[in-house]
């Protein structure tokens, strides 16, 4: 067995719960599903089976047991992702409880720099590149516009020409008529203020009896 005493494993383990409630607190103040605590309890956990596979695999197989936990982490992070109606959602909050794992087991086999470095590089990704992923979002927001409007073949060209002449990207994706009321969905693409525009002037269209539109 490796000569690991008892004050380093409880070093080990401290340093663990810093790292797990670092990235913990970032997912926590965006109130994402896997928060503080649940952040340190992967970072710990990770740290743990590390320890222990170490302690019990030396000398010939001391990763028998760390090797399982990337597969085991990939279970609690599926359970994360969801599909909503603006899309797939927890994909970075199942990225993060798989990149905490792994800081997890760096600080358990006694890599410090290189999981205190991770951990710095990880949070300034979720922290600051948010308001550059917000900022491409604008340039790039898909929208579902539902119109309700009276019967009229003629309805479709005249809406695609509006979509048209604020500078978006439409396809309809589905067409239906109940007695008078014709409803089309259309699927739209472009800028943010774009989209502003464009829901305005179909508010103010008096030929439109119900409007709503679907996104961010």
């Amino acid at each position: 067995m490796p000569a690991i005493d008892f004050q380093t494993i409880v070093i080990r383990l401290l340093l663990a719960t810093l790292i797990g409630g670092v990235i913990g607190a970032e997912r926590e103040y965006r109130n994402k599903s896997a928060g503080f605590r649940t952040m340190i309890m992967i970072a710990l956990g990770s740290c743990l089976f590390t320890v222990f596979s170490v302690a019990i695999g030396w000398p010939g197989n001391a990763d028998r047991i760390a090797s399982n936990i990337v597969t085991g982490i990939g279970f609690l992070g599926a359970g994360i992702i969801y599909k909503s109606d603006e899309g797939v959602k927890g994909l970075t909050t199942a990225a993060a409880v798989w990149f905490t794992a792994a800081l997890g087991m760096g600080i358990g086999s006694g890599h410090y720099t290189i999981s205190f470095a991770g951990c710095a590089v990880g949070i300034v990704i979720l922290a600051l590149f948010t308001l550059l992923e917000r900022r491409i979002d604008k340039l790039h927001e898909i929208r579902t516009y539902v119109i309700v409007c009276d019967f009229n073949f003629g309805q479709v060209a005249r809406f695609e020409s509006i979509i048209q002449q604020h500078h978006l990207r439409s396809s309809i994706s589905k067409k239906e008529r109940k007695g008078d009321d014709f409803t089309i969905t259309w699927q739209v693409k472009g800028r943010a203020d774009d989209h502003h525009k464009l829901a305005e002037d179909i508010m103010r269209d008096a030929s439109v009896k119900d409007f709503e539109f679907i996104g961010r």
